[in-house]
């Protein structure tokens, strides 16, 4: 019976020990590379749309394929048209007619 109990509280030691060098392992290397484990922030899809479609000689069809896109790829090229290479994602999406879906 004692040697049971020996074994859990050793056991329960050893998992704690992992979790501390663990954590202390994430937050060094969260301080060397800079990064986060947070998700990258959502932009706000209707105001980027309005500002790409306000050209648009059909605006409603533009913002609502734009806004299908934005929020695929949480990202909208800047400008009324153009500027594609800044999104690939916005850039490569296409329709079932293989063109191009994003304005």
């Amino acid at each position: 019976m004692a040697i049971s109990k020996f074994l859990i509280a050793s056991l329960l030691l050893s998992l704690l020990v992992l979790h501390s060098v663990e954590a202390g392992f994430m937050e060094l290397r969260t301080t060397i590379t800079g990064a986060k484990n947070t998700p990258p922030k959502k932009i706000d899809c209707g105001g980027a749309c309005v500002a790409r479609c306000r050209l648009s000689s059909r605006p409603n069809l533009c913002k609502r394929a734009c806004g299908t896109c934005c929020a695929r790829c949480n990202c909208v090229p800047p400008g009324t048209s153009g500027n594609l290479n800044v999104c690939p994602c916005y850039a490569n999406m296409t329709t079932h007619g293989n063109r191009r879906k994003c304005p």
